[in-house]
């Protein structure tokens, strides 16, 4: 089964195909007999620098960098060789997008807004190298306290949130069962919690132990590279001791979320270490001081990097560097809305990670 278009995931836009041809004199055109069905359209990759091939090849062992979502007409000359609808790039693109140098991972946003099955995953699973490691968003059916209007603003309590069988049956088996060896994170992102719950604090961590513990055990697998639970933040009162404390007990990762709710990179890194030693998974999601929506119009075609970030890039280097002399894998994932271009942040991070992985002199 092919996925159908991404479903509502404003980094995902939907765009129509081509319409059918039509005479100079505006009818349609005659009927033509019938014809064997057309070989899908491929999508072509951008020509890479040698540079840039070397520049991934520098790059320290089980480190995944990749992008939230691919599906960006923007990108052509970057990650694409020819132009391209957003729909053709979603469903068709990841072969292209997986030959980048540096791009050996992807965030799998779509899944927020609606389960896929195990098909869709497989699909995508298809399309990538063996060494390819997908991030995945658990749907916000479990990570949203509340149900939304059409603008987002909360419409009463969710009765679905912390369900551990609906996260098993509409998630992880099918994430797992499609992705296979190429699952690697899988974040529960929550959305802003309502104050009733961010004011019980130890009420909050008890839920969310008891949530995580209901979830089924995630395969092992030689090495690190296997599939782990992590969690994310919208509200920097969620981050506490006790709940680095209890996610440490619980072997789930804390996922840095850089993004204008949350403090700076460096003070996340401390939460990270709170945790005790494990892999390092980082959305790079949203520059400091803008909202989403304006990020976007402001950034948009996402073809350049707009506004840079060094102090976070800095941090987000040293903490890859870190992961990698402790053994332990590292996911950095960028968005568009961080500086402007997402496979451009990461090119620039991957700069930073390779002058200060160089030996002196």
């Amino acid at each position: 089964m092919i996925p159908q278009d991404p479903s509502p995931d404003p980094d995902e836009p939907v765009d129509g195909e081509d319409g059918a041809q039509r005479s100079f004199f505006g009818d349609a055109p005659a009927p033509q007999p019938a014809k064997a069905k057309s070989r899908t359209k491929t999508v072509p990759a951008a020509e890479h620098p040698d540079t840039l091939r070397q520049l991934g090849a520098a790059m320290p062992g089980q480190l995944h960098l990749g992008t939230s979502s691919w599906a960006f007409a923007g990108w052509n000359g970057i990650v694409y060789g020819a132009k391209a609808s957003e729909s053709l790039l979603s469903r068709e693109g990841l072969p292209a997008y997986s030959s980048h140098p540096l791009l050996n991972s992807v965030s799998l946003d779509r899944t927020f807004y609606a389960p896929l099955s195990a098909e869709q995953y497989a699909h995508y699973a298809n399309q990538v190298p063996a060494g390819f490691r997908f991030v995945v968003k658990a749907p916000n059916l479990v990570t949203d306290a509340v149900l939304r209007d059409d603008r987002g603003a909360p419409a009463g309590p969710n009765p679905s949130f912390l369900d551990p069988v609906l996260a098993t049956d509409h998630f992880v088996t099918p994430c797992l069962e499609g992705l296979g060896a190429k699952a690697g994170p899988l974040v529960f992102q929550f959305s802003p919690l309502p104050p009733e719950i961010l004011g019980d604090p130890a009420g909050w961590v008890a839920r969310l132990s008891a949530f995580l513990a209901a979830l089924p055990p995630l395969p092992a697998s030689q090495g690190h590279e296997r599939p782990f639970y992590a969690v994310e933040f919208r509200d920097p009162q969620a981050v506490t001791p006790r709940m680095m404390k209890m996610l440490a007990e619980r072997g789930v990762r804390y996922c840095v979320a850089i993004h204008a709710r949350m403090p700076s990179a460096a003070r996340q890194m401390q939460a990270v270490a709170a945790t005790g030693p494990g892999p390092l998974v980082v959305r790079w999601s949203l520059l400091a001081g803008q909202r989403y929506e304006a990020a976007k119009a402001r950034f948009s075609p996402f073809d350049k990097i707009q506004v840079q970030d060094p102090e976070t890039r800095r941090v987000l280097a040293e903490a890859a560097l870190a992961a990698h002399a402790s053994g332990q894998p590292a996911w950095i994932v960028a968005n568009n809305k961080a500086e402007g271009s997402a496979p451009l942040t990461l090119e620039l991070l991957a700069g930073e990670i390779a002058t200060r992985s160089a030996p002196p002199g």
